[in-house]
C-alpha cells in the first residue's frame, strides 16, 4: 500500500446510498507502513464542481469514468478494508493532490521567523 493508491471500499450505509466508493490513501508513508490500523483517505465522487480542494482523476487511475478526489471530506479507514485495489495516482496527481490537501486543511508554507 502506496500515498496515492485507489482502493474500492464496502460502505455500505444510510448516509451514503452506495454500497461501494473508491478512496484514495493520503496518509504519508511512514504512517502507512507503521503497526497503525488505520489510514486516511479521500473519497472519490463522479462529479466535479472544479473546485480548488478537488483533484481530477479518471481512467489513467483506473477509473471506469472520470472523477474527482474531495479532499475536504478525508476519512479514516481501517488498512484490512483496503484490499480492492483500483490504481495509483501518477507524480502530477500527486502534486495536485499535495495543493488541494494544503488548501482544504488551511496549511500555509512554512516560513522560517527572522531571529534578530
Amino acid at each position: 500500500m502506496k500515498r496515492g493508491d485507489l482502493y474500492r471500499v464496502y460502505k455500505g450505509s444510510k448516509i451514503d446510498p452506495k454500497k461501494y466508493r473508491v478512496f484514495v490513501v493520503v496518509s504519508r508513508q511512514i504512517l502507512i507502513d507503521s503497526k497503525f490500523s488505520t489510514v486516511t483517505c479521500a473519497p472519490i465522487y463522479s462529479n466535479y464542481s472544479g473546485i480548488s480542494t478537488q483533484v481530477p482523476v479518471g481512467i489513467r487511475e483506473g477509473l471506469k469514468h472520470d472523477s474527482c478526489i474531495y479532499c475536504d471530506e478525508l476519512i479514516s479507514i481501517p488498512k484490512s478494508s483496503l484490499t480492492n485495489y483500483i490504481g495509483t495516482l501518477s507524480y502530477e496527481k500527486i502534486g495536485a493532490l499535495n495543493k488541494a490537501l494544503r488548501i482544504a486543511l488551511a496549511i500555509e508554507d512554512i516560513v522560517e521567523p527572522i531571529v534578530q
